[in-house]
């Protein structure tokens, strides 16, 4: 299937998803919010899928809203749009039972870096960046970087980026916890297919669970936990994967994951 605005790939288990409007930066118009949640919704559903990259064309990975796509726009509901285009995308990627990766190409600015934030890995370039704008057109924070800004690195930094609209480095962001790896731009691909091989043969219902039992980590006491890895871990004990792990250690070979 083609996009207006996005280009979709599959390769073994490999879903890429490019969010493809480089002449504005990978700019957030109605068509390309469009495309991508229509986009996690094919990847939800490929049975195949083993992990997702993100990210963008040309110099950008995303720089957020394209304002001058709304300039005309009469009595515009930002609450609709956040609604009906942002946050179902947020909730896809948090929810996709397989691990997504963002490829940190450019800069990721307002939403873009709400969806850079969502991914479960950031792996950045070292000219690329990450700033919150919105105070810089007099909005808040939106599409889940309240959420996981302060999480990644603490309330009084996440606040001081938020309301003077600092940008940050991928260096600085590598220093504070906010991408994964930091790689030479000429490295990136090599880097981010490493990790995407990996994935695409890792015990993908493990991984689907652990992502599960981290996003619920956020807002639960230890006993919740302790409970929910008792009934994550019965589940995984009677997966292929599992009985294939056990195998493949019994007979001192590499496991031959299938994602069951």
């Amino acid at each position: 299937m083609s996009y207006e605005t996005i280009l979709y790939t599959s390769d073994q288990g490999v879903i890429t998803i490019t969010l493809n409007r480089p002449e504005v930066f990978n700019a957030f118009n109605e068509q390309l919010s469009a495309d991508v949640n229509d986009a996690l919704k094919k990847t939800s559903k490929d049975k195949s899928a083993r992990v997702l990259i993100i990210t963008g064309a040309g110099k950008a990975f995303c720089s957020g809203q394209d304002l001058k796509a709304i300039a005309g726009s009469q009595n515009r509901s930002l609450s609709e749009s956040l609604v009906k285009r942002y946050n179902p995308m947020i909730r896809a990627i948090r929810n996709l039972p397989i691990p997504v990766i963002c490829r940190l190409n450019g800069v990721a600015a307002g939403a873009g870096c709400s969806l850079a934030l969502a991914c479960d890995m950031i792996v950045a370039a070292e000219n690329a960046s990450l700033i919150e704008v919105f105070v810089n057109v007099g909005l808040v924070l939106d599409s889940g970087s309240s959420y996981f800004l302060p999480r990644l690195i603490g309330s009084a930094r996440a606040f001081e980026l938020s309301t003077m609209g600092s940008k940050v480095s991928a260096q600085q962001a590598y220093e504070w916890g906010m991408v994964n790896r930091l790689v030479k731009p000429e490295d990136l691909d090599a880097e981010v297919n490493k990790l995407a091989e990996y994935y695409a043969k890792a015990p993908t219902k493990a991984i689907a669970l652990m992502k599960k039992m981290l996003n619920k980590s956020f807002h639960s006491d230890l006993d919740t936990l302790l409970d929910y890895e008792v009934y994550c871990q019965e589940i995984a004990g009677r997966s292929s994967d599992y009985k294939e792990g056990v195998n493949a250690f019994n007979e001192k070979r590499k496991p031959d994951f299938t994602g069951n």
